[in-house]
C-alpha cells in the first residue's frame, strides 16, 4: 500500500496566508512589468526626440514652400486678371488640392477600416 505524502513546510501553511502571498507576488510582478514598460517607453521616447524635431522642421519648411508657391501663383495671375480675382483663383486652386487630398485620405481610411 502507498504511504501518505510527507507533509512539507508549504502544506502546513494556512490557505489565507498562501492567498496573501500569492496576491503580494502578483502585485510585485505587475509593478515590475510596469517598470519595464516605462523604461522601454522612455528609451524609445529619447530615441525619437531628434527625428520628431526634424520632421517638425521639415513640416515648417514645407508650409513655407507651399505659401511661396501660392504667392507666386497669385502674383502671376494678378498680371492678367487683377489682384483680387487672382487671390480668389489661387485660393480655389489650393482649396481644391487640399479637398482632393482630404477626400483621398478619407476614402483610404474607410477602405482600410
Amino acid at each position: 500500500m502507498l504511504k501518505p505524502a510527507d507533509p512539507g513546510p508549504e502544506q502546513e501553511r494556512p490557505i489565507g496566508e498562501l492567498v496573501h502571498q500569492l496576491i503580494e507576488d502578483g502585485k510585485a510582478y505587475a509593478q515590475a512589468e510596469l517598470g519595464v514598460v516605462k523604461a522601454i517607453a522612455a528609451s524609445k521616447g529619447k530615441a525619437l526626440a531628434l527625428p520628431l524635431g526634424m520632421f517638425g522642421a521639415a513640416l515648417l519648411f514645407a508650409l513655407a514652400a507651399i505659401s511661396t508657391l501660392a504667392l507666386g501663383v497669385v502674383l502671376a495671375l494678378a498680371k492678367f486678371i487683377g489682384p483680387l480675382a487672382a487671390g480668389f483663383i489661387g485660393m480655389v486652386i489650393f482649396a481644391a488640392i487640399a479637398g482632393g487630398l482630404g477626400w483621398y485620405g478619407y476614402q483610404r481610411v474607410r477602405r482600410d477600416l
